[in-house]
């Protein structure tokens, strides 16, 4: 946090060690409720506007799926998503599980920089059931 410029608060700390040990894609309000149970001081507020400086610092990204429900990630790495259309739930999916993609072609003067690929279907947990 401080090589990008974020005072290193114990509430900052607390939504970042919680969003780099989560693989679940949590919302505002899941890390809230998780976190209030360590810190019952930390406001919902406190808790959103950490979320917003660590995306502004790029520390997290945040992901929106069909809901429109910011879900956050910590994952910096080059990624794509999978989405369960039984239990909901957001995994990542290794960039190179996907490769590279031909350009798309678009009109003129549009420069794709990055792309990410969200792919549905049941996961292996919910297949088993």
């Amino acid at each position: 946090m401080r090589e990008v410029g974020l005072k290193l608060t114990p509430q900052r700390f607390a939504v970042l060690d919680f969003l780099v040990r989560s693989r679940e894609h949590p919302t505002a309000d899941k890390i809230s409720a998780a976190l209030n149970r360590r810190f019952p001081r930390a406001s919902r507020a406190t808790i959103y506007n950490t979320l917003n400086a660590l995306r502004d610092a790029g520390l997290v990204h945040e992901v929106y799926m069909d809901d429109a429900v910011a879900r956050f990630d910590a994952n910096l790495d080059r990624h794509h998503h999978f989405v369960c259309r039984v239990c909901d739930r957001l995994e990542d999916v290794p960039y190179e599980a996907v490769g590279e993609l031909p350009a798309p072609r678009l009109g003129a003067g549009h420069k794709v920089e990055n792309y990410e690929i969200v792919m549905r279907g049941v996961c292996a947990a919910c297949q088993r059931r």
